[in-house]
């Protein structure tokens, strides 16, 4: 047999065994060169204005490089050592070390030439549609066109030729320091399969699930009071960030055996064949991949985490954008506000006016409040706050001892907690009005020009306005204190006037509910698209290197499988205790993933926009999805394995 022919038959053998394999390295491929094509293409200059798209994917693709290259290597090391007794019997008949390498070396190069091509026409041919999606997410106007970039397949050819020198590295020193009897015993390696369970183990196992726990509790904690100075807030955040971290890897490392253990023991050892063939493997197999699993677990809790966070802020733009700016225009100077109904009387927009005068004062208000947090710019004694009178509220009548705070965001109330009543104090220039507190609303009703960006308005009766009015702090006064909101009577008038809005030089303060909304959409949607699309590549190759070790573990347990088949068991007895196997191999990892980040989500959503729930599941539901194709895929080879024992 010569060496061509030798080489063509391990392509055609590895292609058919590693696939999937093949295909990560053709998407990941794809997906950089695509990104990298974004830096160049003319769509995304046209952005640079508005937001900094190419500096964003220019970091994007560092991480990219970063997850790819690990991938490939760690995938590289499965597959070396499942060829380890080829590479012993290419020794035994006389080929020499080098000679060996060469070989590799060319199989190699051809698959990898092949699915480098292949990837970067794939990433070619999407680049299109990843523009179309970003412009989509972002709701920037621009026109996305196919057009093949020389600089991006210069940049995507030299990383991947420099990833592909890495692994041929690594198959050199990995065969120079192997003997022949070696190379033979490395895919025999036992992985702790009938290593009894040791007290200690038992003992990590608990600590783990204790750090966990720990962890969880304290992110609960965070922003509720119990940590009052910044610095106190930072030491939790890094201890909640080591506890699960440590507890994660404890918890593969000894809770899952120990856990399963237990299981096993209240069965008094008598277990059938779906127990056998799920539990007993899983729970010393486990342990030995605790640090593989503890990566996985992380990264996938950090991808679902911020992208949970940034669509939360995309999801919230709109509600965000109504809470800042409460009117579809809002303008704090008369002049410029005639000039804005000018521009819509000419063109036919009809519309609706309200005027509120919004004062400044000071106000004692700590027998209501309590402050969360240290070192903040508040001081409960005097704090300035907005004031408006309760004429200008429908069907709001207070008497004049009354006050109602109005306009209070999640975040402020994170920090500031407000009671339902008490007595507070309204403090002029030079007079002070003992005021009776009566409660709290939700609704916005003037600009955040107003609020400092979150603070609560305060109503009072008419009377006192005056009082207040007539005795004004002039140090703690806006530029203006004259809020106009102007509503639009048809909402499909709003891009349009929001055209006219953009086009007007206003002299004041001037602010559009469409514009802001847009704005934070531009921003979130680019942090949004990065993100989502690191973590689809942190997905592939994750679920890759599961479905790889699995393949392994499948090959290895195939003695097992004859005998079971030949002691009368059938594959669909056996293909039962394999599916639960597959249950807990990818489903633990991807369960501690999602509670992970759904506690990191839990303790801070409120930084980030107004709506929690629809976002987080979306996204939860969404990497579920596609993880769990991984998890049929181990299943299905499992059944192929089962099949070809006898």
């Amino acid at each position: 047999m010569s060496i061509n022919h030798l080489i063509i038959r391990n392509l055609k053998k590895n292609l058919k065994n590693y696939y999937l394999y093949v295909f990560a390295l053709i998407f990941s491929v794809a997906l950089y060169f695509a990104f990298v094509t974004l830096q160049y293409d003319p769509a995304m200059t046209e952005t640079k204005g508005s937001m900094k798209g190419a500096a964003a994917i220019r970091a994007a693709t560092v991480l990219l490089i970063a997850i790819v290259t690990i991938f490939l290597l760690y995938a590289n090391t499965i597959f070396i050592k499942r060829r380890s007794k080829e590479v012993g019997l290419f020794q035994l008949i006389g080929m020499t070390k080098g000679k060996i390498f060469r070989i590799l070396t060319l199989e190699n190069m051809i698959l990898y030439s092949g699915s480098l091509i292949l990837g970067i026409l794939l990433g070619f041919s999407v680049s299109k549609l990843i523009i179309m999606i970003l412009l989509k997410i972002t709701g920037i106007e621009g026109i996305a066109s196919l057009q093949f970039s020389i600089k991006a397949l210069v940049q995507t050819v030299v990383v991947f030729v420099a990833i592909y020198l890495l692994i041929m590295l690594m198959n050199y020193l990995f065969i120079k320091r192997q003997t022949i009897l070696s190379l033979f015993r490395v895919n025999s390696k036992t992985e702790g399969k009938v290593k009894k369970l040791s007290i200690f183990e038992i003992f990590i196992g608990i600590v783990g699930i204790a750090l966990i726990v720990m962890g969880y509790y304290i992110s609960s904690k965070l922003f509720g009071g119990d940590f009052t100075t910044m610095i106190e807030l930072l030491l939790a955040m890094l201890f909640i960030l080591g506890s699960v971290i440590i507890g994660t890897y404890l918890f593969y490392k000894g809770s899952v055996s120990f856990i399963f253990n237990l299981i096993r023991k209240k069965k008094d050892g008598y277990l059938n064949i779906n127990e056998v063939l799920s539990l007993s493997t899983i729970m010393f197999r486990m342990r030995s991949n605790a640090l593989l699993l503890t990566i996985i677990t992380t990264v996938s809790a950090l991808a679902i985490g911020l992208l949970s966070l940034s669509f939360i802020s995309y999801y919230s733009a709109e509600k965000n954008a109504e809470n800042n700016v409460p009117s579809h225009f809002a303008l704090t100077n008369k002049q410029d506000a005639e000039q804005f109904k000018l521009a819509l009387n000419e063109n036919q927009i009809k519309y609706t006016e309200k005027a509120i005068e919004v004062i400044q004062i000071g106000a004692n208000i700590k027998n209501i409040a309590d402050f969360n947090m240290e070192g903040m710019n508040f001081n409960p004694d005097i704090m300035q706050i907005p004031v408006v009178s309760d004429n200008e509220i429908d069907e709001l009548d207070l008497s004049s001892n009354e006050t109602l705070f109005t306009g209070y965001n999640d975040l402020l109330e994170k920090f500031m907690t407000l009671k339902d009543s008490g007595n507070i104090t309204l403090l002029g220039k030079s007079e002070k009005i003992p005021q009776k507190f009566i409660g709290l609303n939700k609704d916005f009703i003037v600009p955040y020009y107003f609020t400092g960006g979150g603070l609560p308005v305060a109503i009072v009766d008419e009377s006192i306005f005056e009082r207040m009015k007539n005795d004004l702090n002039p140090e703690i006064q806006l530029k203006s204190n004259l809020y106009i909101g102007i509503n639009l009577n048809n909402d499909e008038n709003l891009e349009k006037a929001n055209k006219l809005f953009q086009n007007i030089n206003f002299t004041d303060r001037a602010d559009s509910q469409l514009e802001m909304s847009l704005n934070q959409k531009i921003n979130m949607g680019l942090i949004m698209f990065i993100v989502g699309f690191l973590g689809l590549t942190f997905l592939i190759t994750s679920g890759c290197i599961l479905y790889f070790k699995q393949m392994d573990e499948s090959e290895d347990e195939k003695p097992n499988y004859t005998i079971l088949r030949k002691l009368g068991f059938t594959q669909g007895d056996l293909l039962k205790g394999i599916q639960a196997k597959q249950f807990f191999n990818f489903g633990i990892p991807l369960v501690i993933g999602l509670m992970h980040s759904y506690f990191a989500v839990q303790s801070g959503w409120f930084l980030f926009g107004s709506e929690v729930w629809t976002p987080m599941i979306i996204v939860m539901v969404l990497y579920t999805a596609l993880y769990s194709i991984f998890g049929i895929l181990s299943v299905l080879y499992s059944k192929k394995v089962i099949k070809d024992a006898l």
